[in-house]
């Protein structure tokens, strides 16, 4: 039998811990299916007293992880400690020069530092493997960057947090407020202390950026992804949305226009009928269009120590598989780094599905004729306007409901603008894009 695959583990958090022992409960399923063992030979974390159970005479323990990736004893690092700089970025750069292959799990590092850490890789002849960092233990890096290799994408487009659609699915079903079901997610685990990074779409938005490159081609840019969170969503967008035949999810999207690639994160009204919108809980779904396929749809566990895990033991059995005296032509955004194109920003364009617009207006006469007068203004056809009845509504006020046909977003905005500095609104508007899946 071919030598083990030699791995050095640096992190044993809840990923790190999941991995463990999926490489150690599977390990004669695995040596099986990859013609040689994957072992753990070498494990970094941040203190030794936890974890001293899993050591044993054929696994070294080291203090400073950049010393595990830097060791001649691995062949494959693996980064499980996070963050898109410091100890993290440090340890996996050591690796790569050394020539190491890595495999990880950082969203963060890869969507700020993935295009140069991937030039590294490329130059030294390592391999650079990321299928736990988007959509948990969809495989949707492998899809992108293999099986769909001979596809001309033209987007891509997803529910890339579990924590927001494990929100949005209980304030739909409970008819519950945002706050109420963000603290639920807390209490589970689901969200953090501080879930800003989640709930303000952030998260999503790196993950959207390292689709975006595998995608198109393009240098990853997380810095051109237009970000809106869920934390103004209220119970009032759910109900309406339900009456319209919606439901509202946290979607990120990523397409290839004449302008250029445009990226945005922002709830979204989809069709309560559509496949997107049957995805509840903490899970994620990605969904990829292209021109031989049409819609290919991937959905499942976004997130656990379980699902990530069983991301990183892929990425390690793809790896145990090729042989040094048969190396793969593999580049890390599907495209070699080198041969990337620089990212050009596309402009919000139109959406095919329109705009959801609730307003809270002072009840008087004529509200209805100058809301309708600024759209008017701004060429935007409404396919309906109604009032409707709503308990979040401030007292003397009413609740008017606009859905619009296609437009643009500064049109939408000038209008909105326009309204509220007619001094008819007792509340900031309330806008959510339609997006009606293909």
């Amino acid at each position: 039998m071919v030598d083990a695959l030699r791995i050095g583990l640096a992190g044993l958090g809840t990923v790190g811990g999941a991995v463990w022992r999926l490489l150690n409960e599977k390990a004669p399923m695995l040596t099986e299916q990859c013609g040689r063992p994957l072992q753990i030979v070498g494990v970094s974390a941040r203190s030794k007293s936890p974890h001293s159970d899993l050591l044993t005479s054929t696994v070294t323990w080291y203090d400073n992880p950049s010393e595990l990736a830097r060791s001649k004893d691995i062949d494959v690092f693996v980064e499980l400690i996070g963050g898109e700089d410091g100890v993290a970025k440090d340890c996996v750069e050591v690796a790569l020069r050394e020539g190491r292959h890595v495999v990880t799990a950082n969203k963060a590092l890869l969507a700020r530092h993935g295009v140069s850490l991937a030039k590294l890789a490329e130059r030294k002849g390592g391999s650079l493997n990321f299928e736990a960092a988007v959509a948990g233990g969809i495989p949707i890096i492998s899809v992108l960057r293999e099986s769909l290799i001979a596809n001309d994408i033209s987007r891509v487009y997803g529910i890339l947090n579990g924590t927001c659609n494990y929100i949005l699915t209980r304030m739909g079903e409970e008819n519950a407020s945002f706050s109420d079901c963000l603290s639920e997610a807390q209490r589970l685990g689901y969200a953090e202390a501080d879930p800003s990074f989640d709930v303000e779409g952030h998260d999503t938005a790196h993950k959207l950026a390292i689709l975006t490159s595998l995608a198109f081609g393009s240098a990853v840019s997380i810095d051109d992804i237009y970000i809106e969170g869920i934390s103004n969503i209220s119970a009032a967008d759910i109900k309406a949305a339900a009456e319209l035949g919606y439901k509202i999810k946290l979607l990120g999207v990523a397409l290839q226009t004449e302008t250029g690639i445009e990226q945005r994160v922002h709830p979204t009204m989809v069709p309560a009928d559509s496949t997107i919108a049957q995805v509840v809980g903490v899970s994620n779904a990605v969904a990829v269009q292209s021109d031989l396929l049409g819609e290919l749809f991937l959905s499942g566990p976004g997130a656990g120590g379980c699902a990530t895990a069983s991301a990183v033991v892929s990425d390690l059995s793809n790896l145990a598989k090729v042989r040094l005296n048969g190396a793969v032509y593999q580049p890390v955004f599907r495209f070699p780094a080198s041969e990337l194109k620089p990212y050009k920003k596309g402009r919000m364009r139109a959406h095919a599905g329109g705009y959801f617009i609730r307003l809270s207006a002072y009840d008087k006469a004529g509200v209805f004729a100058s809301v309708a007068k600024r759209m008017a203004e701004n060429n935007i056809s409404l396919e309906s306007i109604v009032q409707r009845p709503m308990a979040e509504a401030a007292e003397g006020a009413k609740t008017i409901i606009l859905v619009t046909h296609q437009t643009t977003e500064s049109a939408v905005r000038r209008a909105l603008v326009a309204i509220t500095e007619d001094g008819n609104l007792s509340d900031k508007p309330q806008m959510i894009r339609i997006e009606r899946p293909a």
